[in-house]
């Protein structure tokens, strides 16, 4: 999704200045999110969320950099609005979002790059309902791995690292031995708080992202390679 400057980020957001070595080591599993990760949904997430925005009188501009990457109803409870039901709220969201797939697109190499992957050894997490996360992979023709974990897995969403960890526990891994992919600060500390290796998306960003993490622009000089006891491993590859 769109990167959000520092400035904009709840205090809960503030990045952190450590990084682990991603590239040319192995890993037990590859998890992702999904929007701004490996499919761009911007402008069918920003109308919906802008019309929504609007109804409550809320200032677009400054309302938008703040709702990407972290679940609905946690978006709409962080704002205390008098009077609102978050659950409601983020349900007729949620409805519209179902409704609304117009330009949603696969991030440049994402598709083949998850096709390369084997099975069981790479999962998607993302902040977005099960049924709008099918819809949206559908739309964008993203193949689909054997653990998809929504927000209707979870009780905390991201930045808490408990997505990630259940990832990691569907695939049978330990979250430690799995590199996340991810494109907003609150996944970047999602993927921190579980302890795994972190690299940043960054093919949506309109703002430099401050992060000691890896950056990729897209998956097209990347690939994975996978030895001999299965694992994965990140590799830069030659225009």
């Amino acid at each position: 999704m769109r990167c959000i400057l520092p400035s904009q980020l709840p205090q809960v957001f503030a990045l952190s200045s450590s990084a682990r070595p991603v590239f040319d080591r192995p890993f037990s599993a590859f998890l992702f999110d999904m929007d701004g990760t490996i499919i761009n949904s911007i402008p069918a997430t920003e109308r919906v969320w802008t019309r929504w925005a609007l109804k409550h009188g809320l200032d677009v501009a400054t309302f938008l950099p703040t709702m990407h990457g972290v679940r609905g109803i946690d978006t709409i409870t962080r704002l205390g609005l008098p009077g609102v039901d978050p659950v409601a709220e983020a349900k007729e969201v949620e409805r519209e979002e179902m409704e609304d797939v117009d330009g949603v697109i696969p991030i440049p190499g994402a598709i083949a790059f998850l096709t390369s992957l084997p099975a069981g050894r790479w999962g998607i997490v993302t902040s977005a309902p099960v049924a709008l996360a099918r819809r949206r992979l559908a739309a964008a023709g993203i193949p689909l791995p054997e653990v998809i974990v929504t927000a209707d897995d979870v009780t905390k969403g991201k930045p808490a690292p408990d997505g990630y960890k259940l990832g990691a526990s569907r695939l049978g891994v330990d979250p430690a031995d799995c590199l996340v992919f991810e494109d907003v600060p609150a996944g970047i500390l999602a993927g921190e708080s579980a302890g795994a290796g972190v690299v940043v998306i960054t093919a949506t960003h309109h703002h430099p992202i401050e992060t000691s993490h890896p950056l990729l622009n897209s998956y097209e000089g990347v690939a994975a390679r996978q030895d001999g006891d299965g694992k994965l491993t990140l590799v830069r590859i030659a225009d």
